[in-house]
C-alpha cells in the first residue's frame, strides 16, 4: 500500500501558506477544509492554500508537494484515526464515530493518487467551478541527473499527463503573491 507524506524541497511553503506542514507528515488533498468557504472570496495565503496545498494531518499545515511512500496497514489505520480526530477537533464532526467513515474515504482517496512508484512527488492545482471544487494532480519526477535529493526546480517532467490541459503553476511566484 502507498500513501502520501509531505515533502519540503525548500523553505517556500513557510512563505506561501499561513501554516506550513512539517516535512514527513501524512497528507491528504484536504479540499474538504474549504467546504465552508467561498473560494472566490479567499485572498493571499488562504487562496494559495486553496489553489495548491495538500493538508498535513498532524499540524493541519499545508504543503505544496507530497511524496508517494510505502505504508503498512497499521500506518493506514493510524492515519485514519489521526484524521478522524482532526475532523472532530477542527472541522465540526460530531464525534469520532461519525468522523471515521469520512476519514477512511479521504485516506482511500489519497491512496488512489498513489498510482506511481514510491518516491514520486505529487502536486495539486485546485479551482472552483460552478460551486464545485475541482482538483488536478500532477506526478513529478526528478529531471535526468538531478540526483536523489533534487531541488524544487529540478522537478520538471510530468509523468502520465500527456492529455492534461495546459496549466502553469509558478511555485517560485507563489511566495511572492503571483497567481493569487
Amino acid at each position: 500500500m502507498r500513501l502520501l507524506r509531505t515533502i519540503q524541497l525548500d523553505a517556500s511553503d513557510s512563505l506561501v501558506f499561513e501554516k506550513a506542514a512539517a516535512p514527513g507528515e501524512w497528507a491528504v488533498s484536504g479540499a474538504f477544509a474549504f467546504a465552508r468557504n467561498e473560494p472566490a472570496k479567499l485572498h493571499g495565503k488562504a487562496r494559495r492554500a486553496f489553489r495548491a496545498g495538500f493538508l498535513g494531518l498532524a499540524s493541519l499545515g499545508r504543503s505544496t508537494l507530497v511524496q508517494i511512500v510505502h505504508a503498512s496497514e497499521a500506518d493506514r489505520e493510524a492515519v485514519v484515526d489521526m484524521l478522524a480526530a482532526q475532523l472532530v477537533a477542527h472541522f465540526g464532526a460530531p464525534d469520532i464515530y461519525a468522523a471515521r467513515p469520512a476519514a477512511e474515504d479521504e485516506i482511500d482517496f489519497a491512496a488512489s493518487l498513489c498510482v506511481h512508484p514510491a518516491g514520486v512527488v505529487v502536486a495539486v492545482t485546485r479551482s472552483c467551478e460552478a460551486g464545485t471544487i475541482r482538483e488536478t494532480f500532477r506526478a513529478l519526477r526528478p529531471r535526468e541527473g538531478a540526483g536523489q535529493h533534487a531541488r524544487a526546480f529540478e522537478f520538471l517532467e510530468v509523468v502520465g499527463e500527456e492529455n492534461a490541459p495546459d496549466e502553469y503553476l509558478d511555485l517560485a511566484g507563489l511566495g511572492k503573491g503571483a497567481g493569487a
